[in-house]
């Protein structure tokens, strides 16, 4: 990834994307990806996915330097496959570093948008909950589970961001390097709550910009009732703290 050049892009920007099983998705979106925005780099983060998609990556990154790939030897978690990607990001010198989903549940076509944002904030959130922005594919239990989260996050954290769950977003590097990433407890879809808590504590200004959430085009959502209990735990703890 070091030896990109930056192509017309003004600042070096990297999309971080955890993988587990999205052999049938990982081709065709880093396609995307790498054709969103001049100059782009993408780095999956694979836990050792069973159908082989760090194989197809790896056969990507050696006829493409804008892709590079970090094998994990287990299912980690998302969490943890952020930090690793953090990491990984600052370490090559990138000044944006985004986050998507593997599954086209975030379309590659906002890049642009969120890295046009980043020109008067220090965090872009790709938001369902913002004028433009929705969700396909979801039926009604979901779309009430994610909305009522939201609420509750906002309310219960007092952020002023409408969309406290996606994970489609774009960090500066100097954000990402303040945070402390590293010390965050939280794995699973909560770590995505608490390090927008942390940015929010640190005074970082916050965008967000309209995206249409598809649900997954294969495989099996990776969300389950163990990460919703995790996530209002997280809730309540990040409270307690916000309150010493």
């Amino acid at each position: 990834l070091n030896q990109q050049e930056k192509n017309g892009v003004h600042e070096r920007a990297v999309v971080v994307i955890p993988t587990y099983d999205e052999a049938d998705n990982i081709g065709a979106l880093l396609e995307e990806v790498l054709n969103s925005s001049p100059g782009i780099c993408a780095l999956v983060v694979d836990d050792a996915s069973p159908d082989g998609t760090g194989r197809i990556v790896d056969d990507l990154a050696a006829a493409n330097e804008c892709v590079a790939v970090i094998h994990r030897p287990a299912k980690l978690g998302l969490g943890s496959a952020y930090r690793a990607g953090f990491r990984r990001a600052i370490s090559e010198g990138f000044e944006l570093v985004l986050t998507m989903d593997a599954d086209f549940s975030h379309d590659p076509k906002v890049i642009p948008e969120l890295l046009a944002g980043m020109a008067d904030h220090d965090v872009m959130i790709g938001s369902r909950y913002v004028p433009g922005g929705g969700t396909i594919n979801w039926d009604f239990r979901r779309r009430l589970l994610s909305r009522g989260a939201n609420k509750f996050a906002k309310s219960i954290l007092r952020f002023n961001t409408n969309d406290n769950t996606s994970g489609f977003r774009c960090y500066r590097r100097r954000v990402l390097e303040s945070v402390r990433f590293d010390e965050i407890l939280s794995s699973g879809y909560s770590f995505l709550v608490e390090i927008l808590y942390r940015c929010v504590r640190m005074g970082f200004t916050i965008g967000e910009c309209p995206i249409t959430f598809v649900d997954r085009r294969f495989g099996k959502s990776k969300l389950s009732r163990a990460e919703i209990f995790q996530g209002i735990k997280t809730l309540f703890r990040l409270r307690l703290v916000r309150r010493v």
